[in-house]
């Protein structure tokens, strides 16, 4: 009941969101060009798969999410990891970590942009720095966390540090983890769109900017359209993997809704 109820409430909101939409633009009378109806935006993305132009700014943005996704979520588990265990190494890096993140990365675009070229190299490494942070934030909370009276007494059985990461503080930290990494692909997704804005040869993003040249605001909403698809297809595939890895939290959620 609980998974069909999951399904059929969003479905209506759709349904009512778009019943809105198109009941505003005919009342209203507005133009195409201002804003077009679901249904010519529906037909719009019927003509690109049909046309097959799609697929290649599809993959293209896939391509760039995931493996700039991939190395990032590498690198803040990595980082995260280290700082936590190490004060003194904290202290050399996190300054500069914070400084990097707080730059704005659309005024780094340029300049990835001349070091990488404008191919998907340049993408990817935008990608990294944007969802870098937030898992590597939430890795070090996580793991700085666990329970120290647990701790304790393992170390009273003898329990070596990597063991004690392993078995302790990386399981107590599984859920601030994938909810990084469940912040992380949407912030992949806006990293790539925003360098295929600035300058790209293919890609969703590259195809909303040469559609907004044109005044093509059906095309522009596709693009919209299928990036807001991926977005939430990635965010539920982290939230299934974080039920079937952190198994111990969905059988604690599961009990508390069961007694409620």
């Amino acid at each position: 009941m609980h998974r069909l109820t999951s399904i059929v409430y969003p479905a209506i909101t759709l349904f009512v969101v778009l019943a809105l939409w198109h009941f505003s633009v005919k009342i209203f009378q507005m133009p195409d060009y201002i804003l077009p109806t679901p249904l010519a935006v529906a037909r719009t993305l019927y003509e690109l798969f049909a046309e097959g132009l799609i697929w290649r700014h599809i993959g293209y943005t896939l391509a760039a999410t995931l493996i700039g996704y991939a190395i990032g979520s590498a690198l803040a588990l990595l980082f995260g990891a280290l700082l936590a265990e190490s004060r003194t190494f904290e202290k050399f890096v996190y300054p500069l970590l914070v400084a990097v993140q707080a730059t704005p990365k659309v005024a780094l675009a340029p300049l990835i942009l001349v070091w990488f070229g404008f191919g998907i190299a340049s993408k990817v490494v935008l990608v990294v720095l944007i969802c870098f942070f937030p898992l590597f934030v939430n890795t070090i909370v996580g793991i700085r966390r666990v329970d120290p009276d647990l701790i304790d007494a393992c170390k009273a059985f003898s329990a070596t540090r990597w063991y004690l990461f392993r078995y302790v503080k990386l399981p107590a930290a599984a859920g601030d983890i994938f909810a990084g990494l469940q912040i992380g692909i949407a912030l992949a997704l806006i990293g790539t769109v925003v360098g295929e804005l600035v300058s790209s040869e293919a890609g969703l993003g590259y195809l909303i900017g040469a559609a907004a040249v044109n005044m093509n605001v059906s095309t522009m909403f596709a693009g919209v359209f299928l990036l807001a698809l991926m977005g939430v297809i990635g965010a539920q595939f982290i939230r299934w993997m974080h039920g079937k890895v952190v198994f111990w939290e969905t059988a604690r959620s599961l009990e508390t809704r069961t007694v409620s």
